[in-house]
């Protein structure tokens, strides 16, 4: 790949151009969804993007104790970690962008860095409200990062490569494997949601007890970035899990492309029926469920993957 095919991976697709976009139709279909399940009418199909450009046009204000340059650079550092996670990703053709073998210990890294820029930037807020948040999705992130990792680890076992686009590979050609893998994708879909902090993982950010969470000060520019983050977050964590066990994008691009966003709204679509029939969990209970339940079904798969790759290698 040229340097110029680098800066257009970059910028348009499947880089940050690509990502606006994408987190802008994840989120309206998103919210589209939900209120239909709550027989409202929900937002117009514009309605992602009115907000973001209304964020950006208002003022800009934090409490004066506030670190105003850590919550500048967190919310920056949150989209770009984001959107540098997609690269690596097969989005419209079986290959990423920039591909290498272990990009998916990459793109773990670069999804964790969001969790931690709203930690920092909650912390760093001067509110108690902002405060209280920022422990609550630390204590989220020590509850699920384990079982997804665990869980997105298996098709790399069974796959016998670290590269993304070498386990979509392996998945076409083996499409056997996607139901010897079907607990590690629940797995995944529920600590996905719990990554997102949505409904029933949503209590760092629940509005009638703590506001707004790690972004109760925050206003303008600097809230409309991190809820941008949050949106292409969504769609790397969709990809991701449509790469690992759906078998990716199908065929050569566009229609590729048409594959692979069908099955990431599907995931979309599985997150927002969960949203909209749970109830909130406490902390407490979070943490509970994710060592107690999770993390033992997420190791007991990946010991099943070993053992099912011995088998199919002998």
């Amino acid at each position: 790949m040229t340097a110029y095919d680098q800066v257009i991976a970059l910028l348009v697709f499947p880089g940050l151009a690509f990502c606006v976009l994408a987190g802008f139709l994840f989120e309206w279909v998103d919210r589209k969804i939900y209120a239909r399940l709550q027989n409202r009418m929900g937002p117009p199909w514009y309605q992602p993007a009115a907000d973001f450009l209304k964020l950006l046009a208002k003022e800009d204000l934090l409490p004066g104790a506030a670190n105003a340059r850590m919550t500048n650079v967190m919310a920056v550092l949150a989209v770009a970690s984001a959107v540098t996670a997609v690269l690596y990703l097969p989005v419209g053709q079986a290959t990423a962008a920039l591909p290498f073998n272990g990009d998916l210990i990459v793109v773990l890294f670069f999804l964790t860095i969001p969790t931690v820029a709203l930690f920092l930037s909650g912390w760093y807020s001067a509110s108690p409200f902002g405060i209280v948040g920022a422990v609550r999705t630390a204590r989220h992130y020590l509850a699920y990062e384990i079982p997804l990792t665990l869980s997105l680890v298996a098709p790399a076992v069974l796959a016998g490569t670290w590269s993304v686009s070498g386990i979509v590979a392996f998945g076409q050609s083996k499409p056997w494997a996607i139901p010897a893998l079907a607990v590690g994708l629940i797995i995944s879909l529920i600590t996905l949601q719990g990554k997102l902090e949505r409904v029933p993982f949503d209590a760092p950010e629940a509005e009638t007890e703590v506001v707004a969470g790690s972004v109760t000060e925050l206003s303008g520019k600097r809230l409309a970035m991190f809820r941008l983050a949050t949106d292409i977050e969504m769609v790397a964590g969709a990809l991701l899990i449509a790469d690992l066990y759906l078998g990716g994008p199908s065929g050569p691009f566009p229609l590729g492309l048409l594959v692979m966003a069908a099955k990431a709204l599907a995931v979309v679509f599985v997150l927002t029926c969960t949203r909209a029939i749970m109830a909130r969990l406490r902390t407490g209970q979070v943490i509970e469920f994710c060592w107690r339940v999770l993390v033992p079904v997420a190791a007991a798969q990946v010991g099943v993957v070993f053992v099912l790759r011995e088998v199919v290698s002998a």
